[in-house]
């Protein structure tokens, strides 16, 4: 039994503990020396000051295009999730108060254009980008209070749409960040 179940098994935890801490890592940061920044992410620098753009930043004053709601308050040392199941009464009572604060600034807004990226966290908490329908449905808010011209804003929108990856994997998205800083540009 012990030379046909537990050795082997041994074998196997010390290959795995070889392989995944040292090769494995090893590799990883070789690829990552590869990226731009060193993988160290994209780091843009507005007004004097430094944001990593591949991380969620807060913004949510009525003249910026709002970020993907934070389970950890935006705090990228901390990050993660709420780990509260769709069926859980205090998530359902967050996300519902979400909406209702959604709809309270942007009254042109119906319940049911409100994509679920703009009242949801997502895994993280520290998604930097939103759907491009949540970009579309704050336009007319963004627009009103800047006293822009709303086809400025929907073209601001659609320079700003990122393709999936090669192409096919993912979804069409809008990084925050950079969204904004092109809102200011405009004005």
């Amino acid at each position: 039994m012990f030379k046909q179940n537990i050795l082997p098994a041994i074998r196997l935890t010390l290959f795995c503990a070889v392989f995944f801490s040292g090769f494995y890592t090893l590799l990883i940061f070789g690829i990552a020396q590869t990226a731009p920044n060193n993988g160290k992410g994209e780091i843009i620098e507005h007004n004097g000051k430094k944001y990593y753009a591949n991380v969620g930043q807060k913004f949510d004053k009525d003249e910026y295009f709002w970020s993907r709601p934070s389970a950890v308050d935006y705090n990228a040392a901390g990050a993660g999730g709420s780990n509260k199941g769709p069926s859980n009464p205090d998530y359902l009572k967050d996300v519902e108060g979400r909406i209702e604060n959604f709809m309270k600034h942007n009254p042109s807004v119906q319940k049911s254009e409100i994509p679920s990226d703009i009242v949801t966290a997502s895994g993280a908490g520290l998604d930097p980008n939103i759907s491009v329908q949540a970009a579309k449905v704050q336009a007319q808010r963004i627009a009103s209070i800047r006293k822009i011209d709303i086809s400025k804003v929907n073209s601001l929108i659609e320079k700003s749409v990122e393709s999936p990856f090669l192409g096919m994997f993912g979804t069409e998205k809008i990084n925050v960040l950079k969204l904004n800083i092109a809102l200011n540009g405009l004005e």
